[in-house]
């Protein structure tokens, strides 16, 4: 195996980790996958908000910038991280209220069918929010049984998909296993039987190169605190592709989405484009660091980044097959990279308890059960040497609670 000092040695990507507030400490963080650490150009950025745009320009920042900015940082987002062309991408809200909104346009837009499909894996806020707009409407849940360390495949989706299909929601990454879909083929099977597709991308945007456009998705959601390192509560995207857009009604309807929002007029019309899916003011300040992070993103290019996540869970998992494999620990993430997000989980039976006692140690991990440490591995902020030692820290804590 090789040393972790001469791989960050010959990593191209290792300068760009100075570049992340806190990444010269000890501290080992293998939970960028949940809240990625803050570039240090984003407190400056963030003073100079409000002493020169809030604090200089006052109401009048929304006629220069802010106004504009749920669509053309989502424009931005869509170019760096999406393969959406313009006017496909806004930034606003919560995950959550995200894909409610979607959810319920989509089942709508199909007022002839009965029934969500969706996987017993899924994250769990895709799974309450599916069944909150299945009792609203009076719609059917559809369940996919999957093995928890892998995902959807096409053939569980084509023998789940049928007429009564509306629509289908999927993790792009599993949050769990780290499973990648085959998204192009998994959106072509349900498209084929009618339904539209909401793809929930929380796990892979900024780690994982996405094509929305070129895979004929229709719509898609994901949060900007992960790989896009937009800071704790950073607003969600949508992802609404151009020929859905004029037919799909979505159901939040406030004056940020209505066609004349300053006329303030006694009915609701809905703007057209990718504004109708905005409801509320948006969060400028959540904005910001995102803004940052796009910005290296574009620089170093997606490619490049995909490249050092695969080789961080390589490592990852051949560290684990050293120093953890021998105590009982499994892999339960695909073992290939390429067939993987920016994560890999290990399981044993202790890992709730070894993951509380590394917090205390400064490792910091997550849990996810059935008895899974989860592993995440932030390309541009994650050296070789925190892999190495994080996992050998691991090791140590395990040997001492089944001594």
């Amino acid at each position: 195996m090789p040393d972790a000092a001469a791989l960050d040695a010959t990593d191209p990507l290792a300068a760009y980790r100075d570049r992340f507030v806190g990444a010269e400490s000890p501290l080992v963080y293998f939970d960028g996958n949940s809240l990625g650490r803050p570039l240090r150009a984003t407190g400056p950025r963030l003073a100079g908000f409000v002493d020169q745009e809030w604090g200089g320009r006052l109401i009048r920042g929304w006629d220069e910038r802010w106004y504009d900015l749920p669509r053309t940082l989502g424009d931005r987002l869509g170019r760096v991280a999406l393969g959406a062309a313009e006017g496909q991408v806004a930034v606003g809200d919560s995950t959550t209220v995200l894909l409610y909104k979607l959810m319920r346009a989509a089942v709508a837009a199909r007022p002839d069918r009965s029934e969500i499909v969706l996987d017993r894996e899924q994250f769990p806020t895709d799974r309450y929010v599916a069944a909150g707009v299945a009792e609203e409407c009076g719609l059917t849940l559809r369940w996919i049984e999957v093995d928890p360390s892998a995902g959807v495949t096409p053939e569980q989706l084509a023998g789940a998909v049928g007429p009564q299909t509306a629509l289908v929601v999927l993790n792009h990454v599993a949050y769990r296993s780290a499973y990648l879909a085959d998204a192009p083929v998994l959106t072509r099977v349900a498209q084929d039987a009618g339904a539209l597709v909401l793809w929930d991308l929380c796990h892979s945007a900024g780690v994982v190169p996405v094509e929305l456009d070129a895979w004929g998705v229709d719509l898609a959601v994901s949060c900007t605190y992960k790989y896009l390192n937009g800071g704790p509560g950073s607003p969600a995207f949508l992802y609404v592709a151009e020929r859905h857009q004029a037919e799909l009604t979505q159901p939040i309807q406030g004056w940020m989405g209505a066609d004349e929002p300053f006329l303030m007029g006694p009915s609701y019309v809905p703007a057209a484009g990718i504004r109708r899916f905005l409801s509320g003011t948006p969060a400028i300040l959540g904005m910001l660091a995102l803004e940052d992070m796009v910005d290296l993103v574009d620089e170093v290019g997606l490619t490049a980044v995909r490249a050092k996540s695969m080789a961080l869970t390589e490592y990852a998992a051949e560290v684990s097959a050293e120093l953890l494999v021998p105590l009982g620990v499994v892999l339960a993430s695909p073992p290939e990279p390429e067939r993987r997000g920016g994560h890999i989980t290990l399981n044993h039976p202790l890992m709730r308890e070894t993951t509380a006692t590394l917090w205390e140690r400064d490792v910091i991990p997550d849990y996810r059960d059935p008895n899974g440490l989860r592993i995440g591995l932030s390309p541009l902020s994650t050296s070789y040497a925190e892999v190495r030692a994080g996992l050998s820290s691991v090791r140590d804590v395990l040997e001492g609670l089944t001594a």
